[in-house]
């Protein structure tokens, strides 16, 4: 069964705009939710829901439903993607990405690591996360400054995605480490990302939706609780992350709209968590709170 996109063209505020609608729409199932820059001097981006072919005619309806009152006029676009060539061809145009001392590659540009680089390694695929999108970046960045300033001694990575936070978080922490995705082929995925990078232990991969596991509870809680997923499953589930975290316990959020910011810091401070600093990166921001 192949894989479809289908999606809508707009400016970047648009396609913003459009992005936090689809997530509303869609809200925590199977369905990857994303914008993409096409044309920079001329503000053309495109908002795109990724699915499998024979779900096209209920989700196109879903997603016309949902845009119309906002954007009445929108036409939605359909492109067939190809199994293999569409990430070979994917892999050529990511270059590394920097987020303080990371450098988030591909397999295709280990000779631009630096000695001081802290390396990895993660090729474009099935799983999201190569450190390219903004919230990514800005968790990387998150992550380095919260454990230079607290003592961390275990970590929670919720909605692993590729791995690649928590493959940083072991780089610069000999600390145990659970990292968990609701989808198993994003797990499987990160699994082969743990290898690539050279982790043999430390750092344990599981699926589970939301915190519905046993792992959860024996291995928490946690000092350290990183969510990179959207703005409302992350409000909705304020009580349960909070009643995950040690105390003084820090958690790093992401995955949210500049524009949604505020909800989610009302969401958690409503679970007595206070803010400590926001990073902003092209329209998303990454939430640093703490317990305490």
């Amino acid at each position: 069964m192949s894989e479809i996109r289908l999606y809508v063209t707009a400016t970047e505020k648009g396609a913003a705009e459009i992005l936090d609608i689809l997530s509303g729409v869609f809200g925590e199932e199977d369905y990857a939710i994303a914008t993409t820059e096409v044309d920079e001097k001329k503000d053309i981006w495109e908002a795109s829901v990724y699915l499998m072919a024979d779900e096209e005619e209920i989700v196109r309806g879903r997603m016309a439903e949902g845009l119309q009152p906002a954007f009445p006029d929108v036409a939605i676009e359909r492109e067939v993607i190809p199994d293999v060539d569409w990430i070979a061809r994917s892999l050529e145009g990511l270059k590394p990405v920097r987020a303080g001392r990371f450098l988030v590659h591909g397999s295709h540009d280990r000779d631009k690591v630096a000695p001081n680089d802290i390396s990895i390694e993660i090729d474009a695929g099935q799983a999201f996360g190569t450190g390219h999108h903004g919230t990514t970046a800005g968790c990387l960045e998150m992550i380095e400054e919260v454990v230079r300033g607290r003592k961390v001694r275990n970590a929670l990575d919720l909605g692993t995605g590729s791995g690649v936070l928590a493959i940083a978080l072991r780089k610069i922490r000999d600390i145990p480490i659970l990292a968990t995705d609701i989808d198993p082929l994003a797990v499987r995925v990160a699994r082969e990302n743990v290898r690539r990078n050279g982790i043999a232990s430390g750092l344990r991969l599981e699926t589970a939706a939301g915190f519905h596991s046993p792992a959860f509870r024996r291995e928490g809680p946690f000092d350290l609780i990183i969510a990179n997923i959207l703005a409302r499953p992350l409000m909705k589930m304020a009580p349960q992350l909070a009643s995950h975290l040690a105390p003084g316990g820090s958690v790093i959020l992401s995955g949210i709209l500049a524009g949604q910011r505020w909800k989610v810091l009302a969401a958690y401070n409503g679970v007595r968590l206070r803010h400590v600093r926001t990073i902003w990166r092209n329209g998303w921001v990454t939430i640093h709170l703490r317990h305490g």
